[in-house]
């Protein structure tokens, strides 16, 4: 069982920055696929960062590629969303999400557990 809480979010301007942190419980961390999505009201919920359980592999979608970066700490079992000039469209709840030896892919249904979320709003 893997328990995920996020933090870090709250009220940027356009082109500042924000780091969000996802903090673990649980044992081996290190084998988890770890995922950030985000979800904007009225939308479905998008996919926006991620790595392999083993960390070779990174994936982000072409909406936020150059401005966001995904990062770990396995000593202190947190995972970290870096997002630089933010843009009113990145306006959501943002979640993290951890699936055990994953690809650590857009797809939703790999990951088994998801954090509560926490509030990004981009001010224009």
């Amino acid at each position: 069982q893997v328990q995920l809480v996020e933090s870090g979010g709250g009220l940027v301007q356009a082109g500042g920055s924000l780091r969000l942190s996802c903090a673990a419980s649980g044992r081996a961390f290190s084998n988890y696929a770890m995922g950030w999505f985000r979800q904007a009201p009225g939308k479905e919920r998008e996919f926006v960062a991620g790595f392999s359980w083993n960390g070779v592999h990174m994936y982000y979608p072409d909406s936020v590629k150059g401005r966001f970066t995904i990062s770990r700490d396995n000593a202190k079992n947190t995972v970290y969303l870096q997002m630089n000039s933010l843009k009113p469209e990145d306006t959501a709840v943002y979640y993290c999400a951890a699936d055990k030896l994953g690809p650590g892919t857009s797809l939703e249904s790999l990951y088994d557990y998801w954090g509560q979320g926490t509030q990004v709003t981009v001010s224009s």
